[in-house]
């Protein structure tokens, strides 16, 4: 069954991964390293979410998801 949160932020992802290129060319390299590192786990955040361990666990893991989001968002 096809997730809306994990189609998007497999999206969300590859997105940051061309934005980090397109800095990488730039010779923005801390900026780039930074926005890939915070920008991709939002994503494997969310995916470890679906194997939490239990309620507290998946709203853990989906914050954390949410404060990388918001750091690249930064």
């Amino acid at each position: 069954m096809k997730s809306i949160i994990h189609e998007k932020s497999f999206q969300f992802a590859v997105d940051i991964v061309r934005l980090s290129q397109s800095l990488i060319s730039r010779n923005e390299f801390i900026l780039s390293k930074q926005i890939m590192r915070s920008g991709t786990t939002v994503g494997a955040n969310i995916r470890e979410s679906k194997n939490a361990e239990s309620k507290r666990d998946f709203i853990h893991k989906l914050s954390i998801s949410q404060k990388e989001c918001d750091e690249t968002l930064y």
